[in-house]
């Protein structure tokens, strides 16, 4: 993506429009807050040339809950740098495109997101998450009775524009511009100007911003209005006496692209006779058959096969026949899209289990998100698979504790979901030292990346977590023929799904039955304020613990991975489900904080197939985890 937010998707798009604080979690010390999650919008107009150097064929612009006005400034504007790139001539960019982009939407100006190799700390915009226009300039007199504002321009400004003052979150639409007391219809950049009607809560020195331009909307709204791109089509129409009346329709391919490639031919029941005085012509055909207005098609060509003298009982077969056309060339361009359903069912696919699970025979998997080097890891017991992050396999310190809990149970080690390039090269280099080092049996894949080197790991126990997403048994399938040994489903499945694909899998099944769900991770950190570490940075995420705290009050744990600079954020409450009427053969136990003793207790009750409710349990006399 090359415009908008860089790197947001649905509920976390929701999430980065929200105000949060950073509080370090021993003193509850506030270390920042604001929209500490709203990316700037990126703008990368300057890297076209190069991406149309290495290969890119496909440019995605963010448009979602965003104006017809935008889509259209962006589109159009990326559009002439495309082509600029692909000519002869020199790439300049002009500022006025800049300038126009920002317009239309950007939160504190734009930013280069993930697509430079230096550390990037004009990421994150915190002071506001919505757009904040141009620059119109700084509020010099201030009349808070009559709501009149004065001030010097930056930009032009007309009536009917939309401004907004930085303290406010309401918009404002210019009614009353004025110059020395004399009202005007536009004003100049340098202009002294007071516009009206503008209450609430305003300083002078207040920015203000003018949020969108209504001659330029209007501009782009009549283009859009205008702009009506149709399948150009041609036909042959045959109306002879004693025959039904036909139309032949095609696609001109050269004028698409060779794109469509559709045909159809269709005829009426109603036969053409002799006319007595009304004969029918070409142009009362043809009038009938343009009437396209309401549908993605335009004839073209059109060629009609008349007999003299020839007269239609009903002229409505002609519009018919036209609609019976156009019908059958949509249902041919709906299934170029349409997915074909698998014509296996469940009882097809291999391997099929049938038996089902019960405690005394699921197994328990203990995923250690984090490592504390305090702990005394040797007191835990009763587990068989124990999952740990390949960042505490290349911290050395991390050794002693590794080695305790490989007597513990059966070592995997964890691969991140993000996996950067150099960090990707330090992994599966390493990976083989750990393997024997430490003897693993097994090895996490979180992201579709980790199984570019797989086949180097003959003999490991290979397992997909959940972060694949994996929601069908083709999927299942798949990950089965590359070399993955179990699946881990997602806790964000619906009961009858999780129990459709841990009835029918044909490889064992894991779900995550206690802990925190990881709600986002990104490439950013909140405390260096960066998307990649630096030499100056001061880095508080080894000194303490930190959490995101919302305008509710729940506070949302964050651990930093600064190998490779990625935040995991997780969620506030602890999930719980209650696995007896799933049949998984895995159950899946993710430690954040948790003491031993409070790893024993939840594995002890997860094991009598308990849940908690919050951060309580449900059954026994326990007390609570956190």
């Amino acid at each position: 993506m090359i415009g908008g937010r860089s790197g947001n998707r649905g509920k976390c798009a929701q999430a980065c429009r929200l105000p949060y604080e950073l509080l370090d979690e021993h003193t509850d010390k506030v270390i920042d807050k604001g929209f500490l999650l709203s990316p700037r919008d990126l703008c990368g107009l300057k890297y076209i040339p190069n991406l149309i150097k290495i290969g890119v064929k496909c440019l995605k612009i963010e448009g979602r809950m965003k104006t017809p006005e935008y889509v259209a400034t962006v589109t159009r504007i990326y559009r002439k740098y495309i082509d600029l790139a692909l000519s002869n001539n020199p790439y300049i960019i002009d500022e006025n495109d800049i300038k126009e982009l920002m317009q239309v939407f950007n939160r504190g100006g734009f930013s280069n997101g993930n697509l430079d190799n230096e550390p990037n700390t004009d990421y994150v915009y915190s002071e506001k998450q919505n757009n904040q226009g141009l620059l119109l300039g700084q509020i010099q007199k201030y009349n808070a009775q009559k709501g009149l504002v004065t001030f010097k321009t930056h930009e032009k400004l007309s009536i009917n524009d939309t401004v907004c003052v930085q303290n406010e979150d309401h918009k404002y639409t210019v009614s009353e511009l004025m110059i020395n007391d004399s009202n005007i219809k536009s004003a100049k950049v340098n202009d002294m100007i007071t516009i009206g009607r503008i209450k609430g809560n305003i300083s002078l020195g207040d920015k203000i911003f003018k949020i969108s331009d209504y001659n330029k909307n209007k501009e782009i709204m009549d283009f859009i209005n205008k702009e009506n791109i149709k399948i150009p089509l041609t036909c042959v129409v045959t109306v002879k006496k004693g025959q039904p009346i036909s139309m032949e329709v095609t696609s001109m391919d050269k004028e698409c692209g060779n794109y469509f490639s559709m045909s159809c031919k269709k005829e009426t029941d109603l036969v053409p006779i002799d006319s007595i005085s009304n004969p029918i012509t070409m142009e009362r055909i043809k009038e009938q058959i343009n009437k396209t207005t309401d549908t993605p098609f335009d004839f073209k060509n059109i060629k009609i096969l008349l007999d003299e003298n020839t007269y239609i009982p009903k002229i409505s077969a002609i519009n018919q026949l036209r609609r019976d056309c156009l019908n059958d060339l949509i249902e041919q361009a709906k299934k170029r899209f349409q997915r074909d359903e698998c014509d296996k069912t469940i009882s097809d696919l291999p391997n099929n289990k049938k038996l089902n699970n019960t405690h005394s025979n699921v197994k328990y998997s203990l995923d250690f998100n984090k490592l504390d080097i305090n702990y005394d890891y040797s007191k835990l017991s009763n587990i068989d698979r124990i999952y740990i992050p390949i960042k505490y396999f290349i911290n050395k310190k991390y050794s002693d504790i590794i080695n305790i809990l490989n007597t513990k149970g059966n070592l995997y080690i964890s691969l991140p979901t993000i996996l950067r390039d150099n960090y990707k090269n330090i992994t599966f280099n390493s990976l083989v030292d750990f393997i024997k080092n430490y003897n693993l049996k097994g090895i996490v894949i979180s992201n579709i990346s980790g199984f570019e080197n797989i086949n180097k790991f003959p003999n490991m126990d290979i397992v997909a977590n959940y972060t694949l997403n994996v929601f069908n048994l083709h999927t299942i399938e798949e990950l089965k023929n590359i070399g993955v040994n179990t699946i881990t489903l997602s806790p964000e499945l619906d009961k009858p799904t999780l129990q459709n694909l841990s009835n029918n899998s044909s490889l064992p099944t894991e779900l995550m039955v206690y802990g925190r769900v990881p709600l986002m991770n990104t490439g950013y950190c909140f405390l260096g304020k960066s998307n990649r570490c630096y030499p100056t940075c001061e880095m508080h995420c080894k000194e303490s613990n930190y959490y995101l705290k919302d305008r509710l009050g729940y506070k949302f744990k964050i651990v930093s991975d600064n190998m490779q600079t990625v935040t995991t954020i997780y969620n506030s409450k602890i999930s719980s489900i209650k696995y007896d009427d799933i049949n998984i053969d895995y159950a899946k136990i993710s430690i954040l904080d948790e003491n031993i003793d409070e790893i024993n207790n939840i594995i002890n009750v997860v094991k009598q197939g308990d849940i908690f409710t919050g951060n309580d349990y449900t059954s026994g006399n326990l007390n609570k985890i956190v």
